[in-house]
């Protein structure tokens, strides 16, 4: 975990953090052009902007401030290159995993200005070095006095009153050093940003949240939801279970019965929100999901990303997804335009990569037999036709954000399949959630 590092709640020192950061890019640009221009090479503005010290110096800077500035960048790293520069993602990425923790001091203060007074009574044990940080808030480990094994979410002090102005900041700092493709408008992915970071730094709403979900997987032995405590549950401290487990990524370890029974739990959840609850949790990050070896039931964690999707959307997506099984191209397109990929002004070619990117991202479900998540080349697939999208048609129309949303969803469960190393019947799977019957997968297979 990264060293302590207290967070600046006031306006003027974030924007201050910021204004250094411009700095710093400012000048790796000078330095970097020097060396070109003395290897006798004519340097590119945009080369220069995007080395890898710029895109280390940005993360860095966004995991200091964290908040809203923090969670922009997760937002970028996990569009697949699709929005901004693959190379700037991929840096970005880093921005998914541990966070500065903030000092003992401002954590002792934002428990006490949640609890007030005595506050320490409440528990038999407090641990003060987190167990994990990332952008909104901290979690440690506690022990209450009935004896209840707790986890306590801290929000880092003036996040949610800087949300609006991080972002506004972020974005500006983009424009300034052309990290956005020519002609895109990202205003709508930044008034979404900025909505999502609202909810997500309301510990309310994400304890409503973990609720919802835990009723709808009562009684499924697979999963596991933490159980809110309420009476120390506020809108800046979430306490809930504690819930051991190893990382998820630890799987690829198992048998591959074990891998392979995971995946499909996984990918069968993530059907299960998308398709049927309306209820989805869009943070791809794998520290959401924890593996407990003993009873082999997969934990969830973190439900501040939590989306509600109505049941009208909800069945355009089933049409959509029914439509790429039986790859019939006027009844993609037809699904493609209700959600909004597709309008009236975009041509042929246009068209067409979308129609084939729509197929690429569902060819597990048209799959017969396992599919092989891991030796698949599906991720470099789907990336050259975003290229295509962004750079030889000029794309810059963003699609809905609940749509980017249900991307970054399926962009982090692929992932983490593949990590898995899984390989697993896939279209059966699917299948069923697009009215699709095994028999009538292997006929369009």
């Amino acid at each position: 975990m990264p060293a302590e590092r207290r967070v600046t709640a006031s306006r003027i020192g974030r924007l201050s953090l910021l204004g250094r950061l411009a700095g710093g890019i400012a000048g790796g640009v000078v330095t970097e052009g020097a060396k070109q221009i003395a290897r006798g090479t004519r340097p590119n503005i945009g080369d220069l902007l995007l080395t890898p010290a710029n895109a280390r110096r940005l993360a860095d800077r966004l995991s200091e401030m964290r908040g809203a500035a923090m969670k922009v960048g997760q937002l970028m790293s996990m569009d697949s290159g699709s929005v901004f520069p693959a190379e700037l993602s991929q840096v970005l990425d880093r921005l998914r995993e541990d966070a500065h923790p903030m000092p003992l001091g401002q954590v002792a203060d934002g428990l006490k200005k949640a609890w007030g007074d005595g506050w320490q009574d409440q528990f038999e044990r407090f641990f003060f070095k987190p167990v994990a940080a990332a952008s909104i808030g901290q979690v440690h480990e506690a022990l209450l006095k009935d004896g209840r094994r707790v986890a306590v979410k801290i929000q880092y002090p003036g996040i949610r009153k800087s949300i609006d102005s991080d972002v506004d900041n972020v974005a500006s700092l983009l424009k300034v050093f052309n990290l956005v493709p020519d002609g895109m408008d990202i205003t709508p992915f930044l008034d979404e940003a900025k909505q999502q970071l609202h909810l997500e730094a309301d510990y309310r709403f994400e304890a409503d949240a973990i609720e919802r979900f835990s009723r709808q997987v009562a009684g499924d032995r697979r999963f596991v939801v933490p159980g809110v405590v309420e009476e120390l549950t506020t809108r800046d401290v979430l306490t809930m279970e504690f819930l051991d487990g190893r990382r998820i990524e630890a799987v690829d370890n198992e048998p591959i019965e074990v891998r392979n029974r995971v995946a499909t739990d996984l990918l069968d959840l993530a059907l299960r929100e998308v398709y049927e609850w309306g209820l989805v949790q869009t943070d791809p990050n794998f520290a959401n999901y924890l593996f407990d070896p003993v009873d082999q039931r997969i934990h969830l964690l973190d439900f501040g990303a939590t989306r509600e999707y109505s049941e009208a959307h909800c069945r355009d997506l089933r049409a959509l997804l029914g439509a790429c099984i039986d790859g019939d191209d006027e009844e993609i397109e037809r699904g493609a335009r209700s959600l909004g990929y597709l309008g009236d002004g975009d041509g042929r070619e246009y068209r067409q990569t979308i129609l084939e990117l729509l197929r690429t991202a569902t060819e597990p479900a048209r799959h017969p037999g396992n599919y092989d998540f891991a030796g698949s080349t599906l991720a470099p697939r789907m990336s050259e036709l975003i290229v295509e999208l962004r750079l030889k048609q000029r794309f810059t129309r963003l699609p809905p954000m609940d749509i980017l949303f249900l991307h970054r969803k399926l962009g982090g469960l692929y992932l983490l399949l593949a990590r898995l190393k899984a390989s697993i019947p896939a279209s059966d799977i699917v299948g069923p959630y697009a009215g699709r019957q095994p028999q009538d997968l292997q006929a369009t297979g």
